[in-house]
């Protein structure tokens, strides 16, 4: 028999993928493991973080991991003092990110409970005011981001402000702006977290006195007292659906049968009074609804549906023709929350009057405070992000313009601090009327750098290092990522593990069988036909349009509180999320039975 591993492999003992040599060079210092460091690092436990972060970084992208990690742990560890969790620690290793939780020493914690209290207790107790401020400052934020405009530089200074005697050229107005864009960027991130990890807790408080309270309590009865909400998140594909259903209701559905994309479509509904109709709640909807990506906004070549109106249309097309049968295309909510309140009601039923008061209250926060676990990803991870990527996307153009790489977005092989030489290489070539350096230099160290991330991108990360804890508590991790004991047990294995068998999170119930479609990218979503099993590394909340299609969700990371698991749940989906590696030992076309429920996945042909 063989013996389970009891440690995975230290990241400075996995090689880099042929081709892909030197590329700790393509990051920051900071972000890699450093030679000298190599036995406080191999102490650590560094799990995959594929959920956020699925795909290579090319050098210019670390900036979302950098900011969500580096705010994340300082509202824990700085704003709100939460007792038992600091921040985690990032590192990336061949092109992927991992991390690392950093824990609070036991006898610390009992004096941060006070601060903690005092801190969340205010934001608890004035939840709706703070966070219509919120609310205020993101869109700030994004309309400052927004009016932002990266130009080629003019052949002379406007007489304007020679006239006003201005004293200075638009060069510095550029840099000045790619400052400022990084800031914006910078300051939605710190509000993202302002909010989000109070979210957490408060469900994490009512998660822990249901446990207390009802020993044998399963973790997915407890996730289902909170769900049925209205979050922002699954606005954009409830607009689609309501404009299929209007697009029924007007007896349009023979001009979206057609596969024409979204131009010719629009140009043919112009044609006629209905059409016009439908074309104008079309316009309406895309301010701000549109500002979403198929993917999950922290890559630069994230595909965004106001700059790309064929994405939203192609969903409106399979939505129409579903609405024309007579299909129920919205969630089932109402169904939702019946099954809801059934189940806070028989465990509340078990409670003395003043243990039950204890738990409404709990409960009454945590649905407070819960739409926002979801609704944070449309204003930043989509919103903020789409503005930002498109204004780098921008940037990088007019400097191809100027033949500085081969590529209109090449400036995401760039870090974001290699950026700022090179808008002064520009600045002094154009202020002193001689050639830039730039197109002698980075377009040969681009598609050097191009190799190795493309050689990067052929191996899938391993899921974990070194050796994890004898007990996984932290509570965040769990939650969020589906990283528990028994999971990381699973992903050490042995030989004698059942191959068409696979253990996860019970993250949203029922018991289906059918046919798996593996999909690691949002590219790769219109293959889904209609009542297979989504099988991923880990779904985006954009997916969201192709729930209709399909009749179960199983992903390789994950926890209770994963987007995957949140967006099943409200879809009536079954979904087990945490596999560690159902996207690699399932293929396209085998038979699955999932259940949601236990949480268990069965290959059965």
């Amino acid at each position: 028999m063989s013996q389970k591993r009891k440690s995975f492999d230290s990241p400075y003992d996995l090689a880099a993928p042929a081709g892909a040599e030197g590329w700790q060079e393509l990051y920051p210092y900071n972000m890699v493991f450093r030679d000298n460091l190599r036995e406080k690092e191999d102490q650590k436990f560094w799990f995959c973080d594929s959920q956020h972060w699925p795909n290579v970084f090319k050098p210019f992208e670390t900036i979302g991991v950098e900011y969500a990690v580096r705010c994340l742990g300082a509202y824990n560890t700085r704003h709100y003092i939460i007792p038992p969790a600091n921040g985690i620690e990032f590192r990336i290793h061949n092109g992927f990110c991992y991390m690392s939780p950093v824990g609070v020493a036991p006898e610390l914690i009992a004096d941060r409970v006070p601060h903690f209290l005092q801190r969340a207790g205010h934001y608890f107790q004035n939840w709706e005011s703070l966070l219509e401020n919120w609310k205020k400052k993101v869109h700030a934020t994004i309309e400052e981001m927004d009016a932002i405009e990266f130009k080629a530089l003019p052949e002379m200074v406007d007489w304007a402000d020679i006239e006003s005697g201005a004293g200075i050229d638009p060069t510095a107005k550029m840099m000045a702006d790619y400052d400022r864009l990084i800031q914006l960027c910078y300051r939605n991130w710190e509000y993202h977290f302002e909010f989000l990890n109070l979210g957490y807790v408060a469900y994490l408080d009512f998660f822990s006195f249901c446990k207390e309270s009802f020993p044998n309590i399963p973790d997915l009865a407890v996730a289902k007292m909170v769900m049925g909400v209205d979050s922002v998140l699954f606005r954009p594909d409830d607009e689609l659906k309501s404009l299929a259903m209007l697009a029924s209701n007007l007896g349009l559905g023979d001009v979206f049968a057609t596969k024409n994309g979204a131009d010719d479509i629009l140009a043919e509904l112009a044609k006629t009074e209905k059409g016009r109709e439908w074309v104008t709640a079309w316009n309406n909807a895309q301010d701000p609804w549109f500002n979403y990506t198929s993917g999950n906004g922290f890559y630069g070549s994230d595909v965004y549906w106001r700059d790309h109106l064929d994405l939203p249309m192609g969903y409106i097309q399979d939505y129409v023709a579903r609405a024309v049968k007579g299909e129920q295309l919205h969630r089932p909510k109402d169904a939702l929350i019946v099954e809801r309140d059934r189940i806070v009601s028989e465990y509340g039923e078990l409670l003395s009057p003043e243990a039950l008061a204890t738990f409404e209250g709990k409960l009454g926060l945590a649905r407070i405070v819960y739409p926002y676990v979801e609704d944070h990803n449309f204003y930043i991870e989509h919103w903020t992000m789409g503005v930002f990527w498109r204004k780098v996307r921008q940037l990088s153009r007019v400097l191809h313009g100027y033949g500085f790489w081969n590529n209109p977005d090449d400036m995401l092989y760039l870090t974001r601090d290699e950026v700022r030489p090179v808008l002064f290489d520009l600045a002094t070539g154009w202020g002193v009327g001689a050639d830039c350096i730039a197109p002698s230099y980075w377009p040969e160290e681009i598609e050097r750098r191009r190799k190795i991330v493309d050689a990067l991108a052929t191996a899938r990360p391993v899921p974990a290092f070194n050796e994890p804890p004898a007990e996984i508590n932290e509570p965040f991790t769990i939650m969020l990522w589906g990283i528990t004991t028994e999971q990381v047990a699973q992903w050490l294995g042995s030989d004698d593990d059942d191959p068409n068998q696979l253990k996860g999170m019970a993250a949203s119930p029922g018991v289906v069988e059918g046919i798996a479609r593996i999909i690691t990218g949002p590219e790769q979503l219109d293959q889904l036909q209609q009542g297979e099993i989504l099988v991923a590394p880990v779904t985006a909340p954009s997916w969201g349009p192709v729930f209709g299609k399909i009749k179960a969700t199983v992903t390789d990371i994950g926890g209770m509180m994963s987007h995957a698991a949140i967006v099943c749940r409200e879809y009536g989906l079954p979904a087990v999320t945490g596999t560690g590696s159902a996207s690699t030992k399932i293929k396209t076309g085998m038979m699955l039975r999932v259940d949601g429920s236990s949480g268990t996945v069965e290959i059965i042909g």
